[in-house]
């Protein structure tokens, strides 16, 4: 499997009125990610709020990404569980389901040690047949991955992947001088993301990409482009956005922001609670001007076509670029700095 580029880490939208997993809107948001340029969805991670679902809505989430989408890009379904046996059973259902291939995260709440977390991947590994992509979030889990643990799972083919989220711009070329260049590297920060790319990762697991997917696909393409002068001009414009959906716990704002755009409902599960006046005031700011730019772009996105794998291929009818066969940078900058 080849990784690259956006991929929205999406969000679970649930009805207003019951509760329940809204699959039609997920479909959609689905949908819209990869017309924008997105190279590839997760579902059921923890921006999903996978841990408030029961197992049978993850298998409903799978599935909807999966109809929504088709075979243009891979459909990666989050794993993470404080039991390796409930983590192999997600695992196995998650491909039965559908899924191209699992993001594993350590067990949250136990802090196993490296070994531990090594046989944790490993047990994943041998209840599935489709590829890993090693999730390391300290954060979240209380534990970090050492690169030599990495590098050991990499080597003995447990992972294919690495979606790193704690913004160290010093593991990329860590991780290459012990695994090559195969390993592939994605960012889990979005506020680090084109750092990451110089540093030697390959793209972004993305939370931003959920509101913004054409603006964030825009800033990966215009660095795979050596473009360097586009993608900092994206990367800049980008920043408000960033530290706004990261004012309260993800994923809070970011369904703040959803909410805003008519995209889905804005409640969280319990027990997070809808985002404060405060960041909903900010994002609205924030996207009153930004989102100008995202659907001029999304517009030009939406005639590309993708392979299998994800991989943008020749459509003679569409658009390489908004900057191109859209609004000019200096039209954007306007929108975005008056």
């Amino acid at each position: 499997m080849t990784l690259r580029g956006s991929i929205p880490a999406l969000v679970t939208p649930f009805r207003a009125g019951d509760g329940d997993l809204d699959e039609t809107a997920l479909g959609r948001l689905a949908e819209r990610a990869v017309n924008h340029g997105a190279s590839g969805v997760v579902v059921c991670g923890s921006t999903g709020e996978a841990a408030a679902m029961t197992a049978d809505e993850q298998a409903r989430a799978i599935r909807a990404v999966g109809e929504a989408v088709g075979n243009r890009v891979p459909v990666i379904a989050g794993i993470g569980a404080a039991c390796t046996q409930a983590a192999m059973a997600m695992a196995a259902a998650a491909e039965r389901c559908g899924a191209s291939a699992l993001l594993c995260a350590a067990p949250p709440y136990v802090k196993p040690s490296q070994e531990g977390m090594r046989a944790h991947l490993r047990a994943i590994g041998s209840a599935t047949g489709v590829p890993i992509i090693l999730y390391d979030v300290p954060s979240r889990v209380g534990v970090r991955f050492d690169d030599e643990t990495i590098a050991r799972l990499f080597e003995d083919g447990v992972i294919v992947a690495l979606k790193d989220a704690t913004a160290d711009l010093a593991r990329p070329a860590s991780l290459r001088r012990l695994c090559g260049t195969e390993l592939q590297q994605l960012s889990g920060d979005d506020a680090t993301a084109l750092a990451h790319l110089a540093m030697g990762g390959i793209g972004c697991i993305s939370v931003t990409a959920n509101v913004v997917p054409a603006l964030c696909a825009a800033m990966q393409n215009a660095w795979s482009e050596q473009d360097f002068g586009q993608a900092a001009q994206l990367r800049d414009w980008l920043v408000p956005l960033h530290q706004a959906l990261f004012m309260e716990v993800n994923p809070v704002p970011v369904k703040g922001a959803m909410g805003l755009l008519g995209l889905c409902d804005w409640k969280p599960r319990l027990p997070l609670v809808r985002a404060s006046d405060t960041v909903l005031a900010a994002l609205e700011r924030i996207l009153r001007g930004l989102m100008l730019v995202e659907h001029s772009l999304g517009r030009s996105m939406a005639h590309r076509k993708h392979d299998v794998k994800g991989r943008s291929v020749e459509d003679p009818e569409g658009a390489r670029s908004v900057l191109v066969h859209g609004s000019s940078v200096a039209e954007m900058g306007d929108v975005l700095f008056r």
